[in-house]
């Protein structure tokens, strides 16, 4: 009978959560931008992933600071937002908003009412009824402004209810788009929110934890920086140089190095992608020769 390994010389795992619903395509996108191969199978709760030292379970982001504060995950993906809907106690490792990216860009909580409606700011609110699926951060920011309103839980569908179901509602939006079109007119901002990598106060006291979770959040963060962006090099005459520059917007300072021959340098930079249909044209005019554009995987540091 092979003996049972003791405790402590078990291989250590890093108990991942991964938000499921409107981030995870997003995630699992990010992740495999990071470096890691993670792959959710259909009707699957335990995603599957490249790293033997992660295991992973799919969990919504609205309960996941939840279950990161009670130990039951060591961190997870999941809004600002949620973390101060539960007031979980945890730690943030990361900001992972990604402005390239509609799923985790920031989000706003909204107050908004029926365009018809005579409520102007949140004072107007008093004794009204806000339906939501934020029922803690509302009641918290009607408290803040020293109004006294009845809050209910939203199922969902929560912007058509003014004003037949509710006198205002408070709820999610990149744009406030969605909330226009339905006839809505937006009154405040209640809350804005960017996806977090979370972590258990307890994981995050453990050395070998807390290191697996930086050296996550440094790989996760280097592909969103990347994300949107490209890299050009070029060659110029020194002569030329001063004009190049001129018109290169960069991420830092350009790196220059000399070439062969002393009269061209070669110059590296990364750039968002959007400029480039514009800027290379302008480059070649300034002086600069064999431009290349090439992608990136990540920016670290």
């Amino acid at each position: 009978m092979t003996a049972r390994k003791p405790r402590s010389a078990r291989k250590q795992a890093l108990h991942l959560g991964v938000p499921k619903g409107s981030l995870q395509d997003a995630t699992v996108r990010l992740f495999e931008l990071a470096g890691y191969n993670l792959s959710v199978a259909p009707r699957s709760y335990f995603p599957d992933i490249d790293d033997p030292e992660i295991s992973c379970m799919l969990i919504r982001a609205q309960e996941m600071a939840r279950y990161v504060q009670q130990g039951v995950l060591d961190c997870g993906i999941t809004g600002t937002d949620w973390v101060q809907e539960c007031r979980a106690k945890v730690v943030e490792a990361a900001d992972l908003e990604a402005p390239a990216w509609p799923r985790y860009r920031k989000v706003r909580w909204l107050l908004a009412v029926s365009e018809r409606s005579p409520v102007r700011r949140v004072q107007d609110l008093e004794g009204l009824r806000i339906a939501t699926e934020a029922v803690g951060i509302t009641r918290r920011y009607l408290r803040r402004n020293g109004v006294k309103a009845e809050v209910e839980f939203s199922w969902g569908a929560t912007e058509v209810k003014p004003p037949l179901l509710a006198d205002a509602i408070v709820d999610v939006s990149d744009t406030g788009n969605s909330l226009r079109a339905n006839g809505l007119r937006i009154v405040d901002t209640v809350l804005e929110s960017t996806p977090r990598l979370i972590v258990n106060r307890e994981a995050h006291a453990d050395p070998w934890k807390r290191r697996k979770v930086e050296r996550l959040a440094l790989m996760l963060r280097g592909a969103i920086n990347a994300a949107g962006r490209v890299g050009l090099m070029m060659n110029v005459r020194r002569r030329d140089l001063n004009a190049v520059l001129g018109v290169l917007p960069a991420l830092g300072t350009p790196t220059i190095a000399s070439l062969a021959d002393e009269n061209w340098v070669a110059v590296n930079t990364v750039v968002e992608e959007t400029v480039v249909r514009d800027l290379l044209p302008e480059l070649v005019e300034k002086g600069a020769t064999g431009v290349v554009e090439y992608p990136l995987a990540k920016i670290v540091g």
